[in-house]
């Protein structure tokens, strides 16, 4: 059987990249939904008062013209012959006439279609105090007793000088608010649908538009695995020709720190431009430093001082940062073989020389790189320090020791988990699980 070949995993600039394309994709959309949103009710809401708006001018202005048409005589007499003939009263819906003498309950006449089309009685009753109240047209919303929302005009007829009649015109609702909803509907499902082209877009356009980025990425990453390999291979070979011509220990030692400093460079490279992430194990930082000192070509004159401590961390970093601080003490701190103190506590490492110092003034700027503890240079052993220290979440400085000399200070959070729980080790105080 063959065995199937896993994709590689994306590098994490190009998983950001792609992250960020999905924000983006997704930001574009949202925008566009909240305008699309935006439009539609203030579509909805201006489609809802224009149909109000329709349906109170027809009711009211067929009850208006309806009112004029029926008169009473000089004998009180409510005549509603003309409404046989009037095309207001054949166009309506629902028709009647409520008539009622002067503190007495009206009645209801002329009923078209019936009177289960007309609201109930307590219903009537309000509007036709309503109209008394007003001494003019009034508009309502009443459900019929049938069922069913219907929109009401009653205008008043008048017999002399009081209100003996109002003629009551009702229109449905339910044809008006259907066509309503259909709006709203149709207004929901092209939203969607623009929104959803929207999406598309903007997912095409941020592609279009990253493609550089995720090329330049892609050679920037190839460049520096390239890098690594050419210049990891004329050091090693160096280093053979130097060991085998028995040059001095100080060339083993330059070509030694050579390989260490390409080593870190390219690491801080693969790291700053994404194509390598930062893994923070529990690990002994008192054993990595006394691993890492032990190492120098040149420790005897370096001691060491630790207590037990666990932080979570990248060990070749650290180990790269402390490296440094050691051999920066042993460059700058006095004629060769000077002493050197190295000290680990809780949460900090120390690095001690008996030195001239650094002057107040030039302590930010020896972290930069290009700069040395004595002037413009090429080094970048101290900014590397406070790289990896930024790294951890930590800090890098230097200050005054006590009695003359310079202190750097490496400072790490501390793991909350004790320090006794390391049984078993992955490699240079690394802590097992």
């Amino acid at each position: 059987m063959k065995r199937r070949t896993q994709a590689a995993a994306p590098s994490p600039a190009v998983a950001r990249l792609r992250r960020t394309r999905r924000l983006m994709t997704l930001l574009f959309a949202s925008t566009t939904a909240a305008c699309l949103v935006v439009l539609a009710v203030v579509a909805i809401r201006i489609d809802s008062a224009s149909r109000r708006s329709g349906l109170d001018h027809e009711v009211g202005s067929r009850a208006a013209g309806l009112s004029r048409a029926v008169w009473f005589d000089d004998a009180g007499v409510l005549h509603l012959e003309p409404l046989r003939e009037d095309e207001l009263a054949q166009g309506a819906q629902v028709l009647a006439i409520l008539q009622a003498t002067p503190g007495k309950t009206p009645t209801v006449r002329n009923v078209v279609p019936g009177r289960s089309s007309l609201p109930d009685t307590d219903r009537l009753d309000e509007i036709w105090h309503s109209v008394l109240d007003e001494q003019g047209t009034v508009q309502v919303s009443a459900a019929a007793t049938k069922g069913g929302r219907l929109r009401w005009a009653a205008a008043p007829v008048w017999d002399g000088d009081r209100i003996g009649a109002a003629v009551l015109v009702g229109t449905e609702l339910a044809r008006s608010e259907h066509d309503h909803d259909l709006l709203v509907r149709w207004l929901a499902l092209g939203c969607t649908a623009l929104v959803c082209c929207a999406a598309a877009v903007g997912h095409l356009l941020s592609g279009r538009a990253m493609r550089p980025a995720l090329r330049g990425l892609g050679q920037q990453e190839q460049f520096l695995a390239e890098a690594a390999h050419e210049l990891r291979t004329p050091l090693a070979t160096l280093r053979l020709v130097v060991e085998r011509n028995g040059s001095s220990d100080e060339a083993l030692r330059l070509v030694d720190r050579l390989s260490r400093l390409v080593t870190g460079l390219l690491a801080r490279a693969r790291l700053e431009s994404g194509a390598q992430q930062v893994e923070l194990v529990r690990l002994r930082l008192d054993q990595l430093v006394e691993t890492t000192v032990e190492e120098l070509p040149d420790h005897g004159s370096v001691t060491v001082t630790a207590e037990p401590v666990v932080v979570l961390g990248d060990p070749d970093l650290l180990a790269q940062a402390v490296r440094n601080l050691v051999e920066n003490a042993q460059r700058h701190g006095g004629p060769a073989g000077s002493p050197v103190e190295v000290a680990v506590t809780p949460g900090l490492v120390t690095v001690r020389d008996h030195g001239d110092g650094v002057p107040l003034a030039d302590r930010e700027r020896v972290f930069v790189r290009g700069v040395t503890r004595t002037g413009p240079g090429t080094g970048a052993g101290l900014a590397i320090v406070r790289w990896v220290a930024g790294l951890h979440h930590g800090t890098a400085r230097l200050t005054d020791a006590p009695g003359g000399g310079l202190l750097a200070e490496l400072r790490l959070p501390t793991d909350p988990a004790p320090a006794s729980s390391s049984s078993s080790h992955e490699g240079p105080g690394t802590v097992g699980a």
